[in-house]
């Protein structure tokens, strides 16, 4: 996601390379740019209008100070009003003045409200609170069996009285329960129509009115585009949200309803939803958010995925293994079960500064290479995997492994080699000593990669021809970011 959004900003910056500073003449250039990059990311119409303005008066009056390029200061000033538009700070939940706090979630059908609910679940759990799930929603079939089913993946307890009873009905049980057993918070499910229709808010309306919600969120599929700014001010002016929350931000969206829903109602995005795992929501952060619109990556959320994951002692325990290049198999396999858990491979590069160039097919490539590699390592015996020199020096064990892998011999060899390579590069940085002949950074093909990672398209090694003599290499022209210009 963003990545169109990214690419039209960066050619809105270039029309500002060159000059020496930011006038009405070139500033009008850019911003025309900047104009149809949000309207086709589908952002609401009056939100373009007003922020495109709102960046125009602050360019003009910018004063760019010695050192500083003209179109980095731009993208200062339009970083800082991307943030403003979407909220300007983390909006955290309500809390109660007295237990439970009580949580609302209102929307449309198919915007992944259940599952929300879920998710939100888990988080609440994982900051230490006992939460209970109410399933309110008597409509959608099978709505009430998917809440217990998420439930019970997450061990977060659900409160359900079937279908025969009014919704409001089964909230106002819910909260009854949450209060007498000492829960923290209450979640209610509420159900979803296909479109906005009077039956559907009347009936949020009496459920509000039976539990008293401290927060009401609204759950918006980011792929609606600019009906998000819609659905958004029909909600508010109903039923009164507090906030929403944006699901699906991990597929084709364009990015318009992150942009458009603070702006029309004025409540913040509370969390967004980065996957279909039950563990794959985040607290929203707009500033964050600007820096990855802007490719800039999000080094903070980075930084709490594997936090979140990585404990400490283990992580002292690699870093002693990887200093005394005993770095095995099995180690391999749980640093791609870690990185797995943190998200897709594609989704954790970008999330690095620079990252964002990387081409999405190269980055599909790595993670199929990876997959290929695990399939191997599941196909060695578990002291094979402790000792990968046990492999090296007995072909018959590789065949045995490219058999139960399903790839050729030459493959699994080339695995074990690169591997070999990898820890004796480790051996030569824990000893202080020089890295000779290094032709790139682990993990991008040079001599440091992972194993299996250092081929071209093609299959075959880079840097060597079919006579074992360098091919000559042309000069890679890097693609510059918004840090180069």
């Amino acid at each position: 996601m963003f990545d169109e959004l990214s690419a039209s900003f960066e050619d809105a910056v270039k029309s500002l390379r060159g000059e020496n500073k930011i006038s009405e003449e070139n500033v009008d250039i850019a911003l025309k740019q900047v104009r149809r990059a949000l309207l086709e990311a589908d952002v609401s119409l009056s939100v373009v209008k007003e922020f495109v303005e709102e960046v125009r008066v602050k360019a003009i009056g910018a004063e760019v100070v010695r050192g500083v390029k003209p179109g980095q200061k731009f993208i200062e000033i339009i970083h800082q009003e991307l943030v403003e538009v979407m909220g300007g700070g983390n909006s955290p939940l309500s809390e109660a003045k007295k237990k439970p706090s009580v949580i609302l979630m209102a929307g449309l059908q198919g915007a992944g409200k259940t599952t929300a609910t879920a998710k939100l679940g888990l988080y609440l759990k994982e900051q230490g609170l006992k939460t209970l799930l109410v399933a309110a929603d008597v409509y959608r079939p099978a709505a009430i069996d998917q809440l217990n089913t998420l439930g019970k993946q997450i061990d977060v307890e659900v409160f359900s009285l079937g279908k025969d009873l009014k919704p409001e009905e089964i909230a106002a049980s819910g909260l009854a329960k949450a209060k007498e057993e000492g829960f923290d918070n209450l979640i209610v499910d509420t159900a979803g129509r296909l479109q906005i229709d009077e039956g559907m808010m009347n009936e949020m309306v009496r459920i509000r009115s039976a539990v008293e919600p401290d927060d009401v969120l609204l759950v918006v599929d980011s792929m609606i585009g600019q009906e998000a700014a819609d659905l958004t001010r029909a909600f508010h002016e109903k039923v009164g949200i507090t906030g929403a929350v944006l699901t699906k931000l991990d597929g084709d969206s364009r990015g318009g309803a992150a942009l458009s829903i603070r702006k029309i109602s004025g409540q913040p995005i509370k969390f967004i939803g980065t996957g279909e795992k039950v563990e794959a929501l985040q607290p929203f952060h707009p500033e964050r958010m600007a820096g990855r619109i802007l490719g800039m990556g999000d080094v903070l959320t980075l930084v709490e995925k594997a936090q979140k994951e990585v404990e400490i002692a283990d992580a002292e325990k690699m870093q002693k293994k990887f200093q005394d290049a005993t770095f095995d198999f099995s180690d391999f396999v749980k640093q791609m079960r870690l990185i797995k858990r943190m998200g897709s491979l594609g989704g954790l590069m970008k999330m690095i500064p620079g990252m964002n160039k990387i081409d999405d097919g190269m980055l599909k490539s790595g993670e199929d290479q990876l997959k290929k590699i695990e399939a191997m390592i599941g196909s060695m015996t578990l002291t094979e995997q402790r000792q990968p020199e046990l492999l090296a020096a007995q072909p018959s064990r590789r065949k045995r492994v490219a058999l139960g892998s399903g790839h050729k011999p030459s493959e699994v060899d080339k695995v074990l080699a690169d591997f070999q390579k990898m820890r004796g590069l480790m051996k030569q940085m824990s000893s202080g000593a020089g890295l000779p002949g290094m032709g790139g950074m682990p993990g991008l093909g040079g001599p440091g990669a992972l194993p299996g990672m250092a081929q071209n398209q093609h299959g075959s090694r880079r840097g060597g021809g079919a006579s074992g003599s360098p091919k000559r290499q042309r000069p890679h022209k890097k693609k510059k970011g918004f840090g180069d210009l």
